[in-house]
């Protein structure tokens, strides 16, 4: 096998859950072969640099091996190299710092329950 369609292979190297998810990033925009938004019908072959936007990262990969099957995740790096900064990992952590807790106005004191549902909240995210 010389070639595979784009949306089987980001499905089958894990980048994305579900083919219909990376046929909608296709479809999107979201997905750039050598620079060039991809239909999800483009065969891509090893060798080929791979940019997909989720969120506000970039990941780059490099297409190693071509395959149409879904594997586990300790085989991904035989197949795709990962040429994501970790600048770009890190846009995927910065909403965390920006939410804004807001109450309506005249709504009196936080009751107990309130109060435990915000320290709830904030042991989610990891905030102190």
């Amino acid at each position: 096998m010389d070639s595979v369609r784009i949306d089987k292979y980001l499905w089958a190297i894990r980048v994305f859950k579900t083919r219909s998810d990376a046929t909608d990033a296709c479809n999107g925009g979201k997905v750039k072969l050598a620079g060039v938004n991809a239909k999800p019908s483009k065969a891509v072959k090893a060798g080929d640099v791979l940019e997909i936007r989720k969120g506000s990262a970039l990941f780059t990969y490099r297409i190693l091996k071509v395959t149409e099957s879904r594997m586990g995740a300790p085989l991904v790096p035989d197949f795709a190299e990962d040429l994501t900064p970790e600048s770009e990992r890190a846009k995927l952590h910065a909403p965390r710092e920006t939410i804004v807790l807001q109450r309506d106005r005249g709504a009196g004191r936080p009751t107990k329950k309130d109060r435990r549902q915000l320290e709830e909240l904030m042991d989610a995210m990891d905030f102190e």
